[in-house]
């Protein structure tokens, strides 16, 4: 219906957001009782997404006639916004930013690395980015994840916690059922995205591809290459997390300080 009302690509696109911005808001405001605080912040995230994402289409249209290494420069400011969007979330753990701007790093930064050095990802401006984002994207979740339930693990766990450590365990002992939990929570919806590939549902990339003349067996692989690219990111990421967060909710005399 859309097309017969707008004939330019802009006006359609512009019309096409302001359709699913509303949609959102409709399901947000339908359940507005479950979570009412997400209705308070969609209209600012929705706002917030289109021109941040309009800014990177304009960014990576100028990209194209620049040097490759921009591509690494962008991808370190994505690193940056992306911990200070984790750090959000995990408001309580001292030094949130720092510890998510590693992790996200350390996830990131070593698999894709490999993945270039072994030329999976060809290290061009058109594929870097958005394969590049894209990990970054699901990292950040994977961690905002992981530092919430953590989180909600241990101030629901406080007397247990406080009691091993009364009985003379460490605070990584202590801690170490609650960090687990957290860390296989994070990692369910990455191991649900490989796991339903293809059946449940295919990915922007794939479809991406073969509108672009790709072969669509080949799509079908890089796709299984991407998914999986992101979660060795988000996996080793979080693992990184687990093991720096603890010093961060304890003192130096093993007390505990997140409640």
């Amino acid at each position: 219906m859309l097309n017969h009302l707008f004939h330019s690509q802009l006006t359609l696109g512009i019309a096409e957001c302001v359709v699913a911005a509303l949609l959102a808001l409709a399901v947000m405001l339908l359940a507005r009782k479950r979570a009412p605080g997400i209705l308070k912040e969609l209209p600012v995230a929705e706002i917030r997404g289109v021109v941040q994402i309009v800014a990177v289409g304009a960014i990576l249209a100028l990209m194209l006639r620049g040097p490759q290494w921009t591509s690494l420069l962008v991808l370190a400011v994505m690193m940056l916004a992306a911990a200070s969007i984790v750090r959000k979330r995990a408001k309580r753990i001292p030094r949130a930013f720092l510890l998510a701007l590693t992790s996200i790093c350390a996830g990131t930064g070593v698999v894709l690395a490999i993945m270039i050095v072994f030329g999976v990802i060809p290290l061009k401006i058109t594929m870097l980015v958005p394969v590049g984002s894209m990990v970054i994207a699901n990292t950040m979740n994977t961690q905002s994840l992981f530092l919430d339930r953590l989180r909600g693990e241990v101030t629901s766990h406080v007397g247990e916690i406080e009691s091993a450590l009364a009985l003379g365990a460490s605070a990584d002992a202590a801690v170490l059922p609650y960090l687990n939990a957290a860390f296989r929570a994070c990692l369910i919806p990455s191991v649900d995205n490989i796991r339903s590939l293809g059946i449940v549902w295919i990915p922007g990339i794939m479809a991406g591809m073969v509108l672009s003349g790709a072969s669509p067996m080949f799509a079908a692989l890089y796709q299984f290459v991407v998914l999986t690219t992101i979660f060795s990111a988000s996996a080793l990421a979080c693992f990184v997390s687990s093991h720096l967060v603890t010093g961060r909710i304890f003192t130096l005399h093993e007390q505990l300080m997140l409640r």
